[in-house]
């Protein structure tokens, strides 16, 4: 694939043994390219280990003999470095990366010597934070003015908005560009390389054997955001919230992208201003946004039109951009995709609900009152259900119950509360959620006045409070339910099309 970014692999084990191991698998695995990071070698000895490294490499071989001044392990003088990078060219390497500061005494160094095979990586690296889109342009110009035949800059987001300046920068580059911002805010910098003309990105074999902050996996790059399928042309979707990197939505929605044939990627995002993210990343090519804590309230606030179910519930959870305007439109999936799990086990099968809601004149206890405990109190009073709010502040269930026409109590008086027998109760609270999974809202005796019992969490899949319900006999709801379908929901308003229900359910339930 011509002009495709590169997938380089950094090698940091001590040993050449495990080095040359390492590179056995990072080709197996799908890598183009791998680092050879001679700085992280113990006992390093140029001219045994160089030779056998390069001979026993079957991959396009990058040789980095990072000093720890710039971030590397090595501790030593630069003659003996230059005469390893030397020797590494020598030997056949691809390419040879040497620092901005100390380049032009490289060159200097091999005047007439350097091999025309390798080609130079000038590289500059800066851990404190991302400079200004001027200055980023100049620090292009001097690298490319000591000679590099590929230009590298790896800077640190302070904030995600801090990549846009890189990718910018790499867009007008006149010559082969690898710009990486570091950190986890930074990781779209390394994932949409091939979107904005980056040469190469970096990629760890497996965590912990990262060389720089920030670095995905090589099976997350390749198989969860689907790099090699990414051109200028690709989508970008992503989950916007803090913290965003346990988040299922970025397999789930990958995985359903590719199996309908939709050009886009789906990304976590890292965000802490979500108005000025959102202003930040306007341009179309950045198509929408799935919303989780603690944004959901902004994303109202930041909307340009907002679906009036989402703007009585006071929360967005999905923000696209419409094609013909580029206005952004807010949604709430969230109630949907709980109301509808809690319907279908109630009529005990997964088929579509009839004209009249199995919810219509039932008691639905509602445990919380946040954007989650919105979305179920209104979805179920627009099934015609008895709402009943319970939270620990009074207030705020009664505020709630308040906006939806139902009865509010302390969740102190939810033990003594059953006026009568087969009521739905659904837990939006994060009681019971890991660590805290021997929790659990209500007693097993208050259990014994309902039919069903939902749970918003899903992690445990299975809380204290849905185990105790099954022991009961009662019907169970657990939140994996309520997030598949909420990003069901999403997909479709991302992509127009269905979504693709089993494959997202399996999806999902190897990801747990």
């Amino acid at each position: 694939m011509a002009g495709a970014t590169l997938v380089c692999v950094p090698l940091v084990a001590k040993s050449v043994e495990q080095m040359v191991s390492e590179m056995a698998t990072a080709k197996a695995r799908g890598a183009d390219v791998v680092e050879i990071r001679l700085d992280h070698l113990t006992n390093f000895e140029p001219s045994r280990d160089l030779v056998f490294l390069l001979r026993e490499c079957l991959l396009p071989s990058l040789v980095t003999y990072r000093p720890r001044w710039e971030g590397g392990e090595y501790e030593g003088d630069d003659d003996k470095r230059f005469d390893a990078l030397l020797l590494a060219m020598e030997l056949g390497a691809d390419f040879v990366d040497i620092e901005l500061k100390v380049a032009q005494e490289f060159v200097n160094f091999l005047s007439g010597k350097r091999p025309t095979r390798t080609k130079l990586i000038v590289s500059s690296h800066n851990y404190q934070s991302t400079p200004s889109t001027e200055a980023l342009s100049d620090l292009v110009a001097r690298i490319q003015a000591v000679g590099a035949d590929i230009v590298k800059i790896a800077t640190t987001a302070v904030d995600i908005i801090d990549v846009l300046r890189m990718f910018k920068v790499m867009v007008h580059c006149q010559v082969p560009m690898i710009g990486l911002v570091m950190g986890e805010r930074g990781l779209i910098s390394r994932i949409l390389c091939p979107k904005f003309g980056g040469y190469l990105t970096f990629a760890m074999l497996s965590t912990g054997k990262e060389s720089a902050p920030g670095q995905p996996t090589l099976s997350d790059l390749l198989d969860v955001y689907n790099i090699r399928q990414i051109t200028a042309d690709t989508k970008v979707f992503g989950i916007v919230g803090k913290p965003v990197r346990h988040s299922k939505s970025p397999i789930l929605h990958n995985t359903a992208f590719r199996s309908v044939g939709f050009d886009a990627v789906y990304l976590p995002l890292l965000v802490d201003d979500f108005c000025s993210f959102i202003n930040a990343y306007s341009s179309p090519d950045f198509t929408g946004f799935s919303i989780t804590m603690p944004h959901k309230e902004a994303a109202l606030a930041c909307s340009d039109e907002v679906d009036p179910i989402a703007k009585f519930i006071g929360a967005v959870n999905t923000l696209v951009k419409r094609p013909s305007d580029g206005k952004l439109i807010g949604y709430n999936t969230d109630y949907t995709g709980a109301i509808s799990a809690i319907e279908d086990a109630l009529q005990g099968v997964q088929v579509k609900v009839p004209a009249s809601s199995p919810l219509a004149n039932k008691i639905v206890v509602v445990l919380g009152a946040g954007g989650a405990g919105k979305a179920l109190a209104y979805g179920a009073k627009e099934k015609g259900a008895r709402v009943v709010i319970a939270n620990r502040t009074y207030e705020r269930a009664r505020e709630l119950a308040n906006l939806v026409g139902g009865e509010a109590i302390s969740l102190t008086d939810l033990e003594n509360f059953h006026p009568e027998e087969g009521m739905i109760l659904a837990n939006t609270t994060s009681i019971g959620m890991d660590p805290n999974i021997h929790e659990t809202p209500i007693s097993n005796h208050a259990l014994k006045s309902y039919s069903l019992v939902f749970d918003a969490i899903y992690d445990p899949l299975v809380t204290r409070l849905l185990r105790e319900a099954d022991e009961l006999g009662l019907a169970t709801v657990n939140g994996m339910e309520m997030f598949v379908r909420q990003a069901m929901g999403q997909f479709k308003l991302f992509t127009g099309l269905p979504a693709p229900e089993k494959l997202m359910r399996d999806t999902l339930l190897r990801a747990h």
